[in-house]
């Protein structure tokens, strides 16, 4: 039961997280209010990644492959304490 808990957690803020993504390619999105109250929630979480890996030419953000993967780690790693 826990761990199926922990698993809609994360594929949770993961599925927010890629609304942000995808929403900040989108000019018209990316500023409204919804979108903003999604970013405060993700913005401190990327920003680990993106000190990591910094913006190509400022423009092409990889820094999300990383916090996927991260998440999917995390995700696995206290399933499989709980068990």
């Amino acid at each position: 039961m826990l761990n199926q808990i922990i698993h809609y957690i994360f594929v949770g803020y993961t599925l927010i997280l890629a609304v942000r993504i995808i929403g900040s390619w989108i000019p018209d999105i990316a500023m409204q209010p919804w979108m903003l109250f999604i970013a405060k929630f993700t913005d401190p979480f990327l920003n680990l990644f993106r000190k990591i890996i910094p913006p190509i030419g400022g423009m092409i953000d990889l820094s999300p492959i990383l916090a996927f993967l991260t998440l999917q780690f995390l995700e696995y790693l206290i399933r499989s304490i709980l068990k």
